[in-house]
């Protein structure tokens, strides 16, 4: 197999475990947050019960994110040698602060975590905003450097030698402000339909009593009203993104919507595949002149076609179809919380059908999809290019071999891990059940199994 292609395939393999932590790493601090918010100012025992199990849950993902994040660290230097010169020039900066922002999160959790009931009011909210802050500056550190990889700036490439580094301009390059605000609120959005997952998976079990039912949906509702709007926000940012991308990276724009012929009132193709022959998106719904106003908030915007670059220079066309893949989640996603809230607060209906609770289950995972979605589409849409216009990703890979070897031992790594976390989290919550800690049975034979919310 080509070099390139072990090299992508094994660092893509790191990066779609460690997205999963690192997410909900930074998506579930907000939701603690906001639950002990609510429990400080309502008086509800309900939500600092759910701030306490969710934290346990938390501290068993942040020991997965943290191995993980430094395997995808070593394996930038072993696999992109060429990048990483460029790296340690100009863009070592994120790296360098995000040990601070780790440290603070750290720091602030241990203080939660053991000290919680001995803090004042103020001191409590207190600490989950410094950790929820460390983890999202983390997020926000760590991706800059991917946003680098597409709005190269700051240093030049002469005779081989990387001149006139400025390495604040590299730092704040055209991409930071709309990755960094992607990052958070695509985080934010997935880390609350984590939590309404649960509580649905939790809600389907018969037999549940009207205490435990109770606590349950209003974990729920917490994740679905949290993620619904982080699902609005989520969407204008990915308005500034195409519009960003029209700016920065008009060929990536145009493989996302299979456009080939540069034009005006350009369509916006939902869903159908791109097919590279007849140079067109097969099976796909187009809305009149919606891709030009989504560029340039005008509708005679002139958006380039593939056709404007050599073949060479063109994205995989299946990054279309990654495009309405997360496009689609998100707007299932914002279904799903605007149902709940109207069968709910609108309707005053105190239990759900089956179906619906089904449905809300389904979200979790399906966030998480999206994540990936998104990731994938964000590196794969910049090929041929590790940075744009500048290095190609075949010029900075390694030319160390056993890369096939690699992939399968690193695979089984996190095939075990993933295991692993299962099991300790379902080992954890059973020996500690809810009813032990909510006061009464879970259900009809008075036994609380599996993991809880």
């Amino acid at each position: 197999m080509d070099q390139v292609v072990l090299a992508r395939s094994l660092f893509g393999t790191t990066m779609a475990f460690h997205i999963i932590f690192a997410t909900i790493g930074v998506g579930l601090p907000l939701m603690i947050l906001i639950v002990e918010v609510l429990f400080q100012f309502t008086g509800d025992s309900d939500y600092a019960l759910m701030a306490k199990r969710w934290t346990r849950g938390f501290a068993v993902l942040l020991g997965v994110a943290i191995p993980s994040g430094t395997i995808a660290g070593v394996q930038l230097s072993l696999l992109w040698p060429q990048f990483m010169k460029v790296v340690g020039k100009v863009i070592a900066l994120p790296f360098q602060i995000e040990i601070f922002a780790f440290l603070l999160e750290a720091l602030f959790m241990s203080i939660y975590v053991y000290a919680a009931d001995r803090l004042s009011r103020g001191m409590r909210i207190l600490s989950v905003v410094l950790v929820a802050f460390g983890a999202v500056m983390s997020a926000i550190l760590i991706t800059n450097v991917h946003a680098f990889e597409g709005t190269p700036t700051g240093f030049r490439i002469v005779g081989g030698e990387i001149v006139d580094i400025r390495p604040w301009k590299a730092f704040f390059n055209p991409s930071f402000a709309v990755s960094a605000g992607h990052v958070a609120v695509s985080a934010y959005m997935t880390g609350a339909f984590v939590i309404a997952s649960l509580a649905a998976f939790k809600m389907l079990r018969r037999g549940l009593s009207d205490k435990h039912y109770a606590f349950h949906r209003k974990a729920l509702m917490v994740g679905l009203v949290v993620g619904g709007l982080f699902s609005v926000l989520t969407a204008l940012n990915g308005h500034a993104s195409a519009q960003h991308l029209y700016d920065e990276q008009p060929e990536k724009l145009a493989a996302a919507e299979g456009l080939f012929v540069t034009q005006d009132h350009a369509p916006l193709t939902i869903g159908g595949f791109t097919d590279k022959e007849t140079h067109e998106v097969k099976y796909g719904i187009e809305i009149p002149w919606a891709l030009s106003f989504l560029a340039n908030n005008r509708f005679d915007t002139v958006v380039k076609g593939l056709n404007e670059w050599p073949e060479d220079e063109w994205p995989p066309l299946f990054i279309h179809t990654l495009f309405n893949a997360m496009v689609g989640v998100g707007m299932l996603l914002l279904l799903m919380s605007i149902v709940g809230f109207w069968w709910h607060r609108l309707l005053k209906k105190q239990t759900f059908p089956r179906w619906m609770v089904w449905s809300f289950f389904v979200s979790g995972p399906l966030s998480m999809l999206g994540i990936e979605f998104g990731w994938i589409f964000s590196c794969t849409g910049r090929q041929p290019w590790i940075l744009y216009r500048v290095m190609r990703t075949s010029e900075a890979v390694t030319h160390t071999g056993n890369l096939g070897t690699l992939f399968l031992l690193f695979t089984g790594v996190y095939l075990l891990l993933a295991i692993s976390v299962v099991v300790v989290l379902r080992a954890y919550f059973k020996r500690h059940p809810l009813g032990d800690e909510l006061g009464g049975s879970g259900d009809v034979n008075g036994e609380e199994e599996g993991l809880h919310v």
